[in-house]
């Protein structure tokens, strides 16, 4: 069976605390939807800004393969007729092929927010879908409120959409707009839906996407009982064929339901034709990107596409898919453009380290044991191996009987000051061992870290030219036992970069400044032994 997938990232999305998009941002975004495979994305609200009505008029000159362009406004106001109603004209002025008109299904908000009559409500609701219908639109109507109305008034629930329905909309979303409903609930409501419009209202309602001709019932979910996709799943299970979300559940308060999660499952778990085969294959590239374009750090824990959904810590879970990879996953990762990982700690087991090795093109020929009992012993300090891969590689690196070390830091001193009312001025000098020869070098920074990177570059460089195109990225500092207070042991991890290629290494001592020295002398040597042996990353 085929779902209908509907986009609101470019206008529910935005409504997020703390999330804003350009119109440059929404078309980036859409041309990604649109080869994502999705059949409609909803722009944005036209008469609401400026920005909303610029995507409109641009989106018209990108050419887009599957995805229909909706505008989304209200119903017209109480009293005002379709032609002179502001709201209706800016939908008519954003010229797009499918236009999404929400209403009100509850009582409580036609009564106490509209402050208008139940049969002016309904009136409003058919003037501005039967309006649009003769404009040639197709009409996607959003019964805003619509579990919460049932269960205050089913009756005029039902007439909501009935005045929808018999104007020409065709499809009517059933909105679970404060997201407090129950997945058995929705799937009861749905189906009390679809019963009343067959019988009550004599209409034909899409089982299939394929009968083009008969009335499609939609769902859209909010997460406020972290219940958005299970809710929606209910609602297509009991009939909905079309489905209103956002790429990574982006929305106001708890977000939207993420389509992310929805497509796999309803693709990979109930049989249902969301999107091609190469397409699902691109979830995680697709929600990745969203998260980039919206300047937000993806989810890593987020269910099929994060970092950490097929991660593998403990030893005997990973001994178990080094003989079977289903034995502890739910599906295949590259099935939606993701990878197995495993991940190596002090919960880890020799099959951990040895398989992560692997995976770094190296080879411990029995050393398993060795850095698994080192890896502990750092970790009992303070060292986390998780988010360091770097680190957990030099760890490997080191404990190979013919490791020689391309540089040794043997000393460093950092100084800080501050006199009188100037600035606070950062010194480092360092010892460095390359070869037979021993460098003294000292640099001012803009701060300590910076001071003692600069005075060790400084002493390499001469013997390593390839350094200067590694550069420092990301600093993070954790501290472990907060009780201790200032006293307490500090845990930095650096994020290095070398073209498009990165890594993290960490340090952890009660002396921030030394914890920042492991982690920097991970960082530079890393590189210099990659180059000698290349690693299959």
């Amino acid at each position: 069976m085929q779902m209908l997938l509907y986009d609101t990232t470019l206008r529910d999305g935005t409504q997020r605390e703390g999330l804003s998009l350009s119109c440059e941002d929404k078309l980036k975004i859409a041309r990604e939807l649109d080869a994502l495979g999705v059949h409609y994305i909803e722009g944005g609200w036209p008469g609401s800004n400026p920005k909303d009505a610029e995507f409109f008029q641009r989106i018209k000159t990108i050419p887009l393969r599957h995805a229909k362009i909706a505008a989304f406004g209200s119903t017209r106001h109480a009293h005002t007729p379709c032609d002179t109603d502001s709201n209706i004209r800016a939908l008519v002025d954003a010229d797009t092929p499918v236009v999404t008109l929400v209403g009100k299904s509850s009582v409580l908000h036609v009564e106490k927010v509209l402050e208008t009559s139940r049969d002016e409500n309904l009136a409003m609701i058919g003037d501005s879908v039967a309006y649009f219908k003769r404009l040639g639109k197709e009409v996607v109507y959003d019964a805003e409120h619509f579990f919460d109305g049932y269960k205050l008034d089913s009756a005029y629930a039902l007439a909501t959409l009935a005045a929808a329905a018999r104007a020409g909309a065709n499809c009517l979303t059933l909105c679970d707009t404060n997201g407090g409903s129950l997945p058995h609930k929705v799937s009861e409501i749905v189906a009390a839906v679809k019963q009343f419009l067959i019988a009550d209202c004599r209409l034909q309602i899409a089982a299939a996407v394929s009968l083009n001709s008969a009335l499609q019932l939609g769902i859209h979910t909010h997460n406020d009982g972290a219940l958005a996709v299970a809710n929606a799943l209910a609602a297509v299970q009991a009939g909905c064929v079309h489905a209103q979300g956002t790429i990574n559940g982006y929305g106001e308060r708890c977000g939207n339901m993420d389509l992310i999660p929805l497509i796999a499952n309803l693709q990979l778990k109930l049989g249902y034709q969301c999107v091609a085969p190469e397409q699902l294959a691109r979830l995680t590239e697709v929600s990745h990107y969203v998260a980039a374009v919206a300047n937000l750090n993806p989810d890593t824990h987020a269910a099929y596409v994060g970092r950490s959904a097929f991660a593998h810590k403990g030893g005997i879970h990973v001994a178990a898919i080094a003989k079977c990879e289903e034995s502890y996953q739910h599906i295949e990762p590259t099935l939606v453009g993701n990878q197995k990982r495993v991940v190596v700690s002090e919960l880890s087991g020799r099959g951990n380290v040895r398989m992560r090795a692997e995976e770094l093109g190296l080879h411990l020929n029995g050393a398993e044991k060795t850095v698994l009992q080192r890896i502990k012993e750092l970790e009992n300090k303070g060292f986390q191996f998780e988010a360091a891969e770097g680190s957990f590689e030099m760890l490997v690196r080191r404990s190979a009987p013919d490791y020689q070390p391309p540089f040794e830091l043997l000393d460093f001193t950092v100084i800080v000051e501050k006199r009188g009312g100037n600035d606070i001025a950062s010194q480092a000098t360092v010892k460095v061992r390359v070869g037979d020869e021993v460098m003294h070098t000292a640099a001012e920074g803009d701060g300590p870290v910076n001071a003692l990177d600069t005075a060790i570059r400084k002493a390499l460089l001469p013997h390593y030219p390839e350094l200067a195109e590694v550069r420092l990225v990301d600093y993070k500092v954790r501290i472990i036992d907060e009780h201790r207070g200032t006293a307490a042991t500090p845990r930095v991890l650096i994020e290095s970069a070398r073209g498009d290629e990165r890594w993290s290494t960490i340090g952890a001592s009660q002396n921030i400044i030394e914890a920042s020295y492991q982690a920097l002398w991970d960082s530079l040597e890393l590189p210099l032994l990659r180059a000698r042996e290349p690693v299959a990353l």
